[in-house]
């Protein structure tokens, strides 16, 4: 790819963001956005002719890279042949993504529901497992994110939620395993794993069962730590909801897709939940689509009964058609077995010798691409190389590391005391090998601050 550096146009893209852009998640006045000039495969640049190796798939979508020209084309086509159409028509693009999807879903979870994004898929999931229970309260893991609206945010388990938290959500939230910094006093995985659903089954008993309509988890979590689960724990999940005629909700919004190296985190666990909710990976981003896929028992719960909801751009003509062309792309080019493979083979190996030359590296954990790198200022007492939900100075230690990655072209995924390891799944061994030399260098940074 040729690179041509047009400083002017960046200043101009630049000045029209700050002056009518509102950013999320963000203090409007503190924040400088990178102008980005175009992306291709892993990389992108900016209009000074940088160009970055993305280590975080944008926001953990981008699983196919960036401007796959079969996706392109397939957008381009669906455009030329109906850009759009009402959600409660049988349109072809709708038709064939959903068949796709089912094909390749855990179970029974063959009828697909389509919203615009992760976060709307929640807000439907956890409706219809309210509307199926008849039951209002909903359980989810303190260490967590479901989106941004406002019923996904209040399961949100992570300081995200708190500006927005009215505390009549009806949620009730609790532990999962991460033996790395454990609630349950336990040694093991082993112990990790019957404690968390020990304290699990306790909460469900002191809500009580008959008020409780859904258990809410990420297969593995992704921005609040990626804690691949332990052994055990899942299906463990799935035998107390049974228990108790509970459904079970697993978020596969970031971690589906080839992302943990299966299409979806799932099929590592052999679990099937009610409802299982994705986004981000479905089309690689490259138009905004997520949903819902439903099990024959929820979805008869709304055979005759009408379910009251909807959206729409649900399973928008452009979305769908690039969701068929992602799906046929990541079967036809085996990008699941590469994400799987230079996660066993590649990655995973070289993190784990990153560790141990830095000793900011308190614990490597993941799968597939989907990786995190726990950062500590004292590997003895582990504790955090920036508190919990640093800001300002606080967060030094975090910027200088990443401010040195971007610096060597590599642009990372930081959260809290962590980096994520996320690049695309149709990365390369050379590209991985690349940004793993950049993170070898910004490690050495945060190396600076440990004691």
């Amino acid at each position: 790819m040729t690179l041509q550096p047009n400083p002017q146009a960046g200043a101009a893209v630049k000045a029209a963001d700050r002056a009518h852009v509102f950013h999320s998640w963000s203090a409007q006045d503190l924040i400088d956005p990178l102008a980005v000039a175009g992306a291709e495969g892993s990389y992108f640049w900016d209009y000074d002719g940088r160009r970055y190796l993305d280590f975080a798939s944008g926001l953990v979508f981008t699983n196919i890279g960036y401007q796959h020209p079969r996706v392109v084309a397939a957008i381009q086509e669906q455009a030329a042949r109906m850009t759009t159409f009402a959600p409660a028509f049988a349109v072809a693009a709708r038709s064939e993504a959903a068949r796709l999807i089912a094909e390749r879903t855990p179970g029974d979870l063959d009828r697909i529901f389509f919203t615009n994004g992760g976060a709307d898929a929640v807000e439907h999931a956890v409706r219809m497992a309210r509307l199926h229970t008849g039951r209002p309260k909903v359980l989810s893991a303190y260490r967590s994110y479901h989106g941004g609206t406002q019923q996904a945010v209040n399961i949100t388990g992570d300081p995200r939620r708190w500006p927005s938290d009215g505390g009549t959500a009806g949620v009730v939230r609790f532990w999962t395993p991460y033996l790395y910094r454990t609630r349950f006093y336990a040694r093991t995985e082993e112990e990790e794993c019957a404690r968390a659903l020990e304290h699990l089954e306790t909460t469900i008993a002191f809500e009580g069962p008959g008020t409780v309509a859904a258990v809410i988890l990420e297969t593995v979590p992704g921005t609040a730590g990626i804690m691949t689960p332990p052994p055990g724990y899942l299906a463990g999940v799935r035998a107390i909801c049974d228990a108790h005629g509970i459904v079970l909700i697993l978020d596969e919004v970031m971690a589906g897709f080839g992302r943990t190296g299966e299409w979806f985190a799932a099929g590592l666990y052999d679990v099937v939940p009610d409802l299982m909710t994705f986004a981000k990976g479905v089309n690689s981003g490259y138009v905004p689509l997520g949903g819902v896929a439903i099990s024959d028992r929820i979805a008869a719960t709304f055979a005759e009964r009408p379910y009251p909801g909807g959206l729409t751009y649900s399973g928008h003509p452009l979305a769908c058609a690039a969701a068929v062309a992602t799906i046929n792309v990541m079967e036809d080019e085996g990008v699941v077995r590469n994400a799987a493979r230079l996660g066993s083979e590649v990655l995973g190996p070289a993190l784990h010798a990153l560790a141990e030359r830095h000793p900011s590296v308190g614990e490597v954990r993941g799968v597939g691409m989907f990786w995190a790198l726990e950062l500590v200022r004292d590997r003895a007492t582990r504790e955090p190389l920036v508190p919990y939900n640093a800001a300002g100075p606080d967060n030094t230690p975090m910027a200088a590391f990443a401010a040195t990655a971007k610096s060597h072209g590599l642009w990372p995924f930081v959260n809290m005391n962590r980096t994520h390891v996320v690049p695309p799944c149709t990365i390369t061994e050379a590209e991985l090998k690349e940004g793993l030399a950049v993170l070898d260098t910004a490690l050495s940074v945060a190396d600076g601050y440990t004691v």
